[in-house]
């Protein structure tokens, strides 16, 4: 048997045809009313259709602080991550409120680097803020008597509607105030992709 002909009831045909190896192949189509997508389709698939534990077409962004911002010492505040490297969904605001909010649903793999700055400085850290309350802290080491690099990475659940995430600096000098060194995203960055689908 070749080609398997299916007629339209006014025009139009589909044709079904095997592959030319040895063997059987059986297609089990659902007892579902639906439309068949194929290889030709663009923009069908949504993360909806892939359901879950895909994470499929889904929101990634990379941004750094453009510019130097001061922190007074010993005060939670958060760093303005103002320049984007590429944001795949415009989810995260880089002008106002310098937050990620995602738009799908599930598990995100978070990164985060700031190198905060301050005469004769006792500690500085910077750590990742969920909806307005701190979420996971740096890893900060010295780099010099008055620089420390905050580092930091965890894996952290949104909603895919009001979960966000920012992030917050906070350093304790001896006189004078805190900076945030930026102008590249070699200093003080954040990066954030969706791992898993919920």
């Amino acid at each position: 048997m070749g080609d398997l002909i299916l007629k339209g009831g006014t025009s139009g045909q589909i044709t079904v045809t095997p592959t030319a190896v040895a063997g059987t192949n059986t297609l089990t189509l659902p007892a579902k009313t639906g439309n068949i997508i194929t290889s030709a389709d663009s923009g069908t698939v949504t993360q909806t259709m892939l359901s879950t534990n895909v994470v499929g077409n889904a929101p990634a962004f990379s941004a750094y602080r453009n510019g130097t911002q001061t922190l007074s010492s010993a005060t939670w505040t958060k760093i303005q991550i103002n320049t984007e490297d590429f944001d795949t969904a415009n989810c995260f605001d880089p002008t106002t409120n310098y937050r990620f909010t995602p738009n799908v649903a599930g598990y995100y793999q978070m990164n985060w680097f700031a190198a905060i700055a301050g005469t004769s400085g006792t500690y500085m850290i910077a750590s990742l803020y969920k909806n307005g309350s701190e979420y996971a802290v740096s890893n900060s080491t010295s780099a010099a008597s008055s620089e420390y690099k905050a580092s930091g990475t965890t894996i952290v659940y949104m909603n895919g509607s009001t979960d966000y995430l920012e992030l917050y600096g906070i350093g304790t000098v001896t006189s004078g105030s805190v900076s945030i060194h930026g102008g590249s995203r070699s200093q003080t960055n954040i990066s954030r992709a969706l791992i898993r689908a919920a």
